[in-house]
């Protein structure tokens, strides 16, 4: 879902910690990547999969022992709205990801990537019933979308340029056609069951920062982070500081524990907290706290998920850029959409089921927002249910329906509708 051009400025430095000096260290990598929202699921079966750098003794050969990695990918999607007056939208994609990465020569090497989206015309709506979200309105998209240097040494690691992070307040929300990259430089240096970072960013494009303008700045002055992540084989804990030019200072929490209570039977608990402070009249001020509970038996997963925003007169909440930092984000529906001059709940249960080459997913989600300072409340109903089947390590195919409607209005409103989604990816 986009958002809107007043709060697109958050990036936040990734934390993906890459821990390798002990084994609990490294085994407690998986529950740090751990699953945490229906977006998240979605995502998933969309990224465009990555090569390990290879290291060389000689020039040529950062060029010789290069990667090429790759994906060609179809969307189908559209909006059947219940609202009158409201024409349905719908669009076919054909497009991909190719990027080229140079070996490393002393810790040095680079990349550089594009993304491409263009709509297959017959497949695709004119004028009004144009569904935007896959090549922006014109029909296409092309994107330089990574360009960096990279410099790794034990376990420091500075990246300059664009570059595709994946982050709790940042991420790359491929779950359409184009995901979003960003511009700037980042640094991480890992040291047993801690990680360090820190980070300056200043642009940033893809499907959250609207596909018809292309790149844009991140905030007045660009975006500084500071973090701390630890891990444990059971534990986790991970908090940051950051500041957006022009919008908010914030600061974001998370942590989790995971419990092995037999076999085939797994529990995983997290909490999450941001504090945000608004800057020049932003109207960005905010506390948002989070809990989610995830119970993995066998092939089945059942979670369930709550976020609680409190704001202040006529101010609105930020969850960050990709709309899939706060544990209840869906395919569309986000808190933000509704924590505005109002406190907002949401509750979100769901469930995947794996069947050899097959996942299934279902999840219901409702947001309730109180009264606003109009008198206005809100509630909202998503439901998403979606497949993906591997037919092989290259071949994937996913569905998705989604059923959104609002509780809160007899007549049909713009939050009422259904939207589908088929996606065909070859990666390379």
């Amino acid at each position: 879902m986009k958002i809107k051009d007043t709060i697109i400025y958050l990036l936040l430095l990734s934390i993906a910690t890459h821990l390798n000096a002990n084994q609990d260290a490294s085994e407690s990598k998986d529950s740090l990547e751990r699953i945490h929202s229906v977006r998240q699921v979605i995502d998933e079966g969309s990224k465009v999969e990555q090569k390990d750098v290879s290291a060389v003794d000689a020039f040529k050969g950062m060029f010789s022992d290069a990667k090429v990695v790759g994906q060609i990918r179809s969307i189908s999607a559209g909006y059947s709205h219940k609202q009158k007056g409201v024409s349905d939208t719908y669009a076919t994609a054909l497009g991909g990801a190719l990027k080229y990465e140079l070996a490393s020569l002393n810790g040095f090497n680079a990349a550089f990537g594009v993304l491409v989206s263009n709509d297959i015309a017959w497949a695709s709506g004119e004028k009004q019933k144009h569904n935007d979200e896959l090549s922006s309105s014109t029909g296409d998209y092309v994107s330089a979308s990574e360009a960096y240097v990279n410099y790794k040494y034990e376990g420091l690691n500075i990246r300059a340029g664009r570059q595709l992070i994946d982050t709790p307040l940042a991420d790359s929300d491929d779950i359409r056609m184009i995901a979003n990259t960003f511009e700037g430089y980042v640094a991480t240096y890992d040291v047993e069951e801690y990680s360090f970072f820190g980070a300056k960013i200043q642009k940033w494009q893809g499907v959250d920062a609207s596909l018809d303008e292309g790149w844009q700045k991140l905030g007045k002055n660009g975006v500084d982070i500071i973090g701390l992540s630890y891990a444990t084989k059971y534990t986790y804990f991970n908090t940051w500081y950051y500041s957006i030019s022009g919008l908010t200072n914030a600061i974001y929490l998370d942590g989790g524990i995971d419990f092995d209570l037999a076999k085939d039977l797994f529990i995983h608990a997290d909490l999450q907290y941001i504090s945000e402070s608004e800057l020049e009249g932003s109207g960005v001020s905010a506390t948002i706290y989070g809990a989610f509970a995830e119970v993995i038996l066998d092939k089945l997963s059942v979670n369930i998920a709550y976020n609680k925003a409190h704001e202040h007169k006529n101010k609105e909440s930020f969850s960050g850029i990709g709309g899939g930092s706060l544990y209840t984000s869906m395919d569309t529906m986000i808190i933000d959409e509704i924590a505005k001059d109002r406190d907002a709940q949401a509750y979100v249960m769901g469930m995947v089921y794996t069947f050899e080459k097959l996942n299934m997913l279902y999840a219901v989600g409702n947001f309730k927002g109180e009264k606003n300072s109009l008198g206005k409340k809100q509630d909202l109903l998503e439901q998403d249910m979606g497949f993906e089947y591997n037919y092989d390590e290259d071949f994937t195919l996913t569905g998705l329906y989604v059923i959104s409607r609002d509780l809160q209005n007899t007549a049909k409103t713009s939050f009422d509708w259904d939207r589908f989604q088929m996606m065909f990816t070859y990666q390379f």
